[in-house]
């Protein structure tokens, strides 16, 4: 399910030309992503309004190049030139207008016209950089939202994922995605499983969810001999689909479909034929976290789960881009600890991929 970002976005200028800023602000539902705001020294107020859409474009492209965004302006100019209605005559304007459309995919764009009282938390933004600027300052842009919810005394959910055991396919390094073969945990794989369990006992979880597949289910079921939790089988957390590539060596893929073998090395956003994408696979994750926080807030909560989906859950986590996946290892057994803050869902890793409890 793609991700579905508003942006409030507004420009202004003292003069008009004179001093000009803009100001945006991304969300996501009831959250706030990101704020926005620069002074673009002597401008026009139009000049600034879509420099504000141009910039808050390019920040939802960072967060998210296959997010669903509604933009949301109270400039009637811009929303109904962008949305195609109305012609662009003035070549500045005109040059802004395709740094918009370049900024992010036109297709996953809309634009909606709001009045002006809607859109008070984009302009009291502009009002601030332009402040500072008159002032002779440049405000910093917040970035670091964690410390203030470190102090504070709200408890966050705290999600364990748990990578499932060996299956027969992880020592050859074969794909093991949610498709038919669905293997079985080796020996090794249930070794493992029960180290874990212990490991998870340690961390007095309040309740188990896991995906429903076989390997998964088996490890859940040692997690359930140490704390006697019974596991509440969620298939968002199921492996990544990849398709006719399921059960087959990196080598073998690599020999059988070069061409897609290269466009999956290449990006996130390629699917195998007939499978998922990574990033199809972290809005998943990401839907699975924020269910989990909002069905069980301030709690712990082990989940058992994959490979691909703790990498993209890490990308979601740290708002990057899904090609993260690709500097992250995650083993059999392994640990990735996340605190997501109920509040406002802000998300912080406290670890990844631990393992000391299987040496």
């Amino acid at each position: 399910m793609a991700r579905i970002l508003t942006v409030y976005a507004d420009g202004g200028s003292r003069g008009n030309p004179g001093a000009a800023a803009f100001g945006a602000v991304i969300m996501e539902g009831n959250h706030l992503i990101q704020e926005l705001s620069e002074a673009i020294g002597t401008s026009t107020n139009n000049v600034a309004e879509y420099s504000g859409l141009v910039a808050a474009l390019r920040a939802v492209h960072l967060i998210d190049p296959a997010a669903e965004v509604e933009v949301r302006m109270d400039s009637k100019l811009v929303v109904e030139q962008m949305s195609g209605r109305w012609q662009i005559k003035d070549a500045k304007m005109r040059k802004l207008a395709l740094e918009a459309r370049d900024a992010h995919a036109p297709e996953l764009v809309r634009y909606q016209w709001i009045a002006r009282e809607e859109n008070s938390h984009a302009d009291r933004l502009v009002n601030k950089a332009l402040d500072f600027e008159a002032a002779g300052a440049i405000e910093p842009i917040r970035r670091n939202y964690l410390m203030e919810r470190l102090l504070s005394n709200e408890v966050p959910t705290t999600l364990y994922l748990v990578r499932h055991g060996e299956t027969p396919l992880t020592p050859f390094k074969k794909f093991s995605g949610s498709g038919p073969l669905d293997p079985e945990l080796t020996e090794e794989g249930h070794r493992q499983a029960a180290l874990v369990a212990k490991e998870v006992e340690k961390l007095q979880p309040d309740l188990m969810i896991a995906s429903p597949l076989r390997r998964t289910r088996q490890t859940a079921e040692h997690i359930t001999k140490t704390t006697h939790l019974q596991p509440t089988f969620d298939p968002t957390w199921i492996e990544i689909d990849f398709g006719v590539w399921d059960g087959l060596t990196i080598y073998e893929v690599e020999e059988k479909y070069p061409r897609e073998y290269r466009e999956w090395l290449a990006s996130a956003s390629y699917a195998p034929p007939e499978g998922e994408s990574f990033e199809f696979a972290l809005a998943r994750a990401r839907q699975g976290m924020e269910s989990a926080v909002a069905e069980h807030p301030g709690k712990r909560v082990v989940v058992v789960t994959h490979n691909g989906i703790i990498k993209t859950a890490i990308a979601a986590a740290m708002s990057t881009q899904a090609e993260l996946i690709f500097n992250v290892d995650v083993t059999p057994c392994s640990i990735t600890t996340i605190s997501i803050w109920p509040s406002d869902g802000l998300m912080a890793v406290r670890s990844v991929n631990e393992r000391g409890h299987l040496r």
